[in-house]
């Protein structure tokens, strides 16, 4: 037996909390900043006239972003649906020559 896991000293330290909680307290001061930060960010209107960084807000731009959302996702979808297709083509393709592999033979090795 190389390692025994019952035996650890006392002052041994667990990795797992110390990151659990570094991740929590990080994630916790990154919130707390946007949260201050966000009503500046909301409230900053009197540079631009009252408008949002695009221009002046019509129901023209409305209908137009909402268009480009509609034909967003389903573009993604398509996108990501034809790059899983192909990278399970390849996988049975592999998978297939792996049982070819071990029908045949010449590579099954020994003497």
């Amino acid at each position: 037996m190389l390692h025994d896991t019952r035996r650890l000293p006392s002052h041994a330290v667990r990795f797992g909390e110390m990151r659990r909680a570094r991740l929590i307290s990080a994630l916790t001061a990154f919130s707390v900043t946007l949260l201050t930060l966000a009503p500046n960010a909301l409230a900053d209107t009197h540079q631009t006239g009252d408008q949002g960084f695009y221009g002046e807000t019509t129901d023209k731009v409305i209908t137009n972003a909402m268009f480009l959302t509609i034909i967003f996702f389903p573009t993604i979808i398509i996108v990501f649906s034809l790059i899983q297709w192909r990278l399970d083509k390849r996988k049975h393709a592999r998978m297939d020559a792996a049982k070819r592999r071990e029908a045949n033979v010449d590579w099954r090795g020994g003497w």
